[in-house]
C-alpha cells in the first residue's frame, strides 16, 4: 500500500482557539440543541397529548413514543455511522440534518398514535445519525488540549435546546396564544425551521482532514488545513511549536478503506477490550439514567405533585439550568484533572444523588419545586457524566472506525438503557405507586455508580493527548505490526 508522512494532525492540535473554531462548534454542536428541543417538547406536552382533543394518548403510549424515538436514533446511528466512516463526515452531517428536518415537520401533522410514533422514529433516525457524524468531526477538528472541555460543552448544549423547548411549549400551549390543541403542533414546526437555518450554516464546515488522510487524500487535507490556518490568522509551521514531542515531525499513514465488520470486532473485543467494557458501562447506565427521568418528567409532576399540564415547562428551567452548567463548569477539569478521575467521580456523585432523591420522593418529603431542584443538583453532575461518555467513545478508538464505534456504543447503550427506561417508568408511574417509581430511581442509581467505579479504574488517560496517540489509526499499522516511524507513539 502507498504510504505518506504528514504533520497535519500536529498542525490541527497546535492551532490556538479562533473564530473559525467557534463557528465550527456552533454549526456542528447545534445538533444537541435540536435533540434537547425534541425531547423537551415531548416531555412538556406529554400530558397535553393525553387530552381527547389532541391525540388522546395514555401514559403507556407516551412512554412508548419516547422509546420509539430512541429506537429510531439507534437505527440511524448504525446506518449513518457506517456511512460516515466510508463517505466522510461532511456528507453525512448534511444528510442527517435533512432527515431530522423533514421528520420533525411531519410530526406536526400527526392525527393518531401510529403516525405520531412513525414520525418520532424517523426523527430519531436523523438525530442518531447526527451523533456519529458530529462527534467524529468535532474531535478531529478541535485541538487536543481543549478536546475534553469543548466536547462536554457541546454535549451540554442539549440543555439549551431543552430550555428552548420548555419556553416554546409554555408560550405555545398558553390559551391566550395558540392553546394546547394547536400549540403542540407549532412546537415541532419550530424545530424544522431551526434545522433549515442550521443546514445553511453547516454547508461551510470543511471535511475532516484526519478522515481525508485515512483515505489517502493528503492533498485535499493539506488544502483544508492551510485554509483553516489562514482563517485562524496563523502561519503554517511544519516544525517546532506546541505539538507533543514525537508527533510534531509527522505521522506515517497507509491508505486504506473503512475496516470490515470483522476488523471492527477485532479492535473492540481484543485490541481495546478494557476500553470497550468501560464504554459500554458508561453508555448503558447514562442512557437509562437520563431517559428514565426526562421522558417521564411531565408525568411525575402532574400525577404525583398536581402540576397543571400547561405549567410543566416552568419546572424544566431549573432542571435545564443544572444540566447546562455541569458540563460548562466541570468540563475544564476533564482536561486538567484527567479523564478517569472526572468520569468516575461525576458518575458516582450522580448515582448517590439520584438514590437520595428517590428516598426523599417515596417518603413524601418533596413537592413539585423541591423535586425540580433536587433533579437540578443531581443532573449538574449527571450532565457532565453523560457528556463524558460520548467524549470517551469518540476519542479512544481508531480514526477509521471512529464513527461506527460511536454508533455501536450509542446503539447498544441507548437501545438497552434508553429504550427500556421510558417504557418501564411509564408503567411505574401508571401504577400510581411512589415506591415503584423510587425503585426505578434506585436501579438507575446503582447502574451509574457501577459504571463510575469501572471508569475510575480502567478508563483511558486521554486528556491533552493527540487522537493518534490515544488510539493508533489502523492506517498506521500494516500486516507486519505497527508502522515504524520516528513519530509512532506505541501504547
Amino acid at each position: 500500500m502507498a504510504s505518506f508522512t504528514t504533520d497535519i494532525p500536529a498542525r490541527l492540535d497546535r492551532l490556538t482557539w479562533s473564530g473559525w473554531h467557534s463557528r465550527v462548534v456552533i454549526a456542528l454542536g447545534i445538533a444537541w440543541m435540536l435533540d434537547g428541543l425534541e425531547v423537551t417538547l415531548v416531555g412538556s406536552i406529554g400530558s397535553v397529548l393525553e387530552r381527547p382533543d389532541t391525540l388522546g394518548l395514555n401514559a403507556g403510549q407516551i412512554g412508548w413514543s419516547g422509546s420509539i424515538y430512541i429506537a429510531g436514533a439507534v437505527f440511524g446511528a448504525l446506518i449513518f455511522g457506517r456511512l460516515t466512516d466510508r463517505l466522510g463526515r461532511k456528507k453525512l452531517f448534511l444528510v442527517t440534518l435533512a432527515v431530522y428536518m423533514t421528520a420533525t415537520l411531519a410530526t406536526a401533522f400527526s392525527m393518531d398514535f401510529a403516525f405520531f410514533a412513525l414520525c418520532r422514529f424517523m426523527t430519531g433516525i436523523g438525530i442518531g445519525g447526527e451523533y456519529a457524524a458530529i462527534n467524529s468531526a468535532i474531535d478531529e477538528l478541535i485541538p487536543a488540549r481543549l478536546r475534553g472541555r469543548v466536547n462536554l460543552a457541546i454535549n451540554g448544549s442539549f440543555w439549551l435546546g431543552a430550555a428552548l423547548g420548555a419556553a416554546a411549549s409554555l408560550v405555545l400551549l398558553d390559551p391566550r396564544v395558540l392553546g394546547p390543541v394547536v400549540g403542540w403542533r407549532a412546537g415541532f414546526v419550530l424545530g424544522a425551521v431551526l434545522a433549515v437555518a442550521i443546514l445553511l450554516v453547516r454547508r461551510d464546515v470543511p471535511e475532516s482532514p484526519r478522515w481525508l488522510l485515512g483515505h489517502g487524500r493528503e492533498r485535499q487535507a493539506e488544502r483544508i488545513v492551510a485554509a483553516i490556518e489562514a482563517s485562524a490568522g496563523q502561519k503554517t509551521v511544519r516544525q517546532g511549536g506546541a505539538a507533543r514531542p514525537g508527533v510534531d515531525s509527522g505521522v506515517v499513514f497507509h491508505r486504506r478503506v473503512a475496516p470490515s465488520w470483522g476488523q471492527v470486532a477485532q479492535v473492540l473485543l481484543h485490541r481495546y477490550r478494557a476500553r470497550t467494557v468501560v464504554a459500554l458501562a458508561l453508555m448503558i447506565s447514562q442512557a437509562f439514567f437520563y431517559n428514565a427521568i426526562f421522558f417521564t418528567y411531565a408525568l411525575v409532576l402532574t400525577r404525583f405533585h398536581g402540576v397543571a399540564e400547561d405549567r410543566v415547562a416552568l419546572y424544566i428551567f431549573p432542571f435545564a439550568l443544572g444540566n447546562a452548567l455541569g458540563p460548562l463548569l466541570l468540563g475544564p477539569l476533564f482536561d486538567r484533572v484527567g479523564r478517569r478521575r472526572m468520569i468516575g467521580g461525576t458518575y458516582i456523585l450522580s448515582g448517590v444523588g439520584l438514590g437520595l432523591t428517590g428516598v426523599f420522593f417515596v417518603l413524601g418529603w418533596l413537592d413539585a419545586v423541591s423535586q425540580a431542584w433536587c433533579w437540578s443538583v443531581v443532573f449538574f453532575f449527571a450532565s457532565a457524566a453523560a457528556s463524558s461518555a460520548y467524549l470517551t467513545v469518540s476519542e479512544v478508538f481508531p480514526l477509521e472506525m471512529r464513527a461506527i464505534s460511536i454508533a455501536l456504543f450509542y446503539a447498544i447503550g441507548t437501545g438497552t438503557g434508553g429504550f427500556l427506561a421510558p417504557v418501564l417508568f411509564g408503567y411505574l408511574i401508571e401504577s400510581g405507586s411512589r415506591g415503584a417509581v423510587a425503585f426505578g430511581y434506585g436501579f438507575g442509581a446503582v447502574l451509574v455508580i457501577v459504571a463510575g467505579l469501572l471508569a475510575w479504574r480502567y478508563a483511558a488517560d486521554a486528556e491533552r493527548k493527540p487522537l493518534e496517540e490515544v488510539a493508533t489509526p489502523l492506517g498506521m499499522v500494516d500486516e507486519h505490526g505497527p508502522a515504524r516511524s520516528r513519530t509512532m507513539l506505541e501504547k
